[in-house]
């Protein structure tokens, strides 16, 4: 009898994710199963969670919490850039991503949710930021 996946287990897990509505926004049931080391930081904290302690063929259902997530919404994470000072090198749309240069030296991936003929209104919070998400899960190998 083999142990449940601990951290420091590289386990392999087929996962559907969706949100409370229903909504699927993620599987790998089309594809192959996700790759990662339980507790390594790999993957959300919830999903670590919900993957130990379980066996090779178990599957569970898991919810989520937004901090155990991608944390919740943050309004400081929006913000309205004038189009004539931004001098973007492309025409921004709605629901065009693209990474913006921090004075740090990182950068932060955001989205574009409002564009008006004088501002262009950015997103960067994680799409997934403040949802409760509900996962499918099943443990196929561990190693």
């Amino acid at each position: 009898m083999t142990e449940p996946a601990k951290n420091g287990d590289r386990v392999r897990v087929h996962y559907t994710g969706r949100l409370e509505g229903g909504q699927v926004f993620d599987s790998s049931r089309d594809g192959d199963p996700l790759e990662f080391t339980v507790g390594a930081g790999e993957v959300i904290p919830g999903f670590d969670e919900a993957v130990r302690g379980m066996n090779v063929g178990d599957s569970r259902t898991v919810e989520i919490e937004s901090d155990d997530a991608y944390g919740p919404r943050r309004d400081g994470l929006v913000t309205q850039i004038e189009r004539a000072r931004a001098q973007f090198p492309f025409e921004p749309q709605v629901g065009m991503n693209f990474a913006l240069p921090l004075q740090d030296g990182n950068q932060i991936e955001v989205v574009v949710t409002e564009v008006t003929d004088t501002h262009v209104t950015i997103d960067g919070n994680h799409p997934l930021a403040g949802e409760k998400l509900i996962f499918d899960v099943e443990l196929m190998e561990k190693s």
